[in-house]
């Protein structure tokens, strides 16, 4: 009976192959998603795009409407067809919370679409500015504001992004925004030294411009140079100024000179503002207490509450 001992260690070696994974292959980024992002911090930076929002009177407002079958001419209902959709005919690229693209002024530089994959996620700085715009509303960022930032939290990181605080968003959306002669922005040496001794990736800035000189000189120096650059960026007082990263999304627009972006700041989970994926429900998405309804006077969808169910 001497091949039963045999048996027995051959029969242990199966249960250890089998209980090993077949691959070495580590888990890549899970890892950092799920010890570092999963319980971040999520701060949405973006302002909502209505029919109605602050826009430069050369571009005009854009309207939306429901969305119609083109072959009967019927709006789309939830009762008749089960679903709705909006049609939206907007005036300009240029709206809202924006990523402008070199295009924008560079018929030579890339357009939106031409923009790499790797604009996707950045390390994110805030220059606060705020006690300066206090005192002038029209104060433009110097060189100055970067090195004072700088003694406090250290060099800037190459391929950045640095949003600069001003809280000019906090008056939104008052249609006399664009009407503004002088609003808080970013000298033409401020933005040289960021990107010529700084490297970052682009800058952003709460205004629909960035700097209020006649000819807006910082503006025309970055879009002539290759970069892009953020505008109408929110909420920048519930982001810390060092260590959180930033999520870029906007959609790949053919040929466009402009684009709606979307920037979400992901900061560390003990960050006192924002929402975690631990925390915040999100498969399922809650449902609300009252339905999504078109309403004619302001030509979007509201809900009568915010509550959920």
């Amino acid at each position: 009976m001497r091949f039963i001992p045999t048996l027995l260690a051959a029969a242990s070696l199966l249960q250890s192959v089998l209980a090993t994974p077949t691959t070495t292959q580590s888990d890549g980024l899970w890892s950092l998603y799920f010890d570092h992002l999963e319980g971040a911090k999520y701060i949405d930076l973006t302002h909502t795009i209505t029919p109605y929002i602050p826009v430069w009177a050369g571009f005009g407002n854009s309207n939306f409407s429901r969305a119609i079958d083109p072959v009967t001419g019927a709006i789309y209902t939830y009762a008749t067809d089960g679903f709705e959709a909006t049609a939206y005919n907007f005036k300009t690229d240029q709206l809202g919370t924006q990523l402008d693209p070199p295009a924008h002024w560079d018929p030579y530089g890339p357009s939106i679409d031409e923009l790499p994959a790797t604009v996707a996620v950045r390390p994110l700085v805030v220059i606060d500015i705020t006690p300066e715009v206090k005192k002038d509303f029209g104060y433009q960022m110097k060189v100055s504001d970067i090195h004072k930032y700088e003694s406090k939290f250290g060099q800037i990181p190459k391929g950045s992004v640095v949003f600069i605080r001003s809280d000019w968003s906090k008056r939104w959306p008052s249609l006399e925004l664009p009407l503004l002669k002088k609003f808080p922005g970013i000298t033409l040496e401020a933005i040289k030294y960021l990107h010529n001794q700084r490297s970052i990736l682009f800058h952003g800035h709460e205004p629909l411009d960035t700097d209020d000189t006649p000819t807006l000189v910082s503006e025309d120096w970055v879009l002539h140079h290759g970069h892009p650059q953020a505008e109408g960026v929110t909420n920048l007082d519930q982001v810390a100024q060092k260590g959180c990263l930033v999520n870029i999304g906007y959609p790949k627009l053919a040929g466009g000179t402009g684009g709606y972006a979307r920037y979400i700041a992901i900061c560390p989970s003990d960050w006192k503002h924002g929402i975690s994926p631990k925390t915040f429900p999100e498969t399922p998405l809650r449902k609300y207490k009252y339905p999504l309804l078109w309403n004619d006077t302001l030509s979007y969808r509201i809900r009568e509450s915010e509550e959920y169910a």
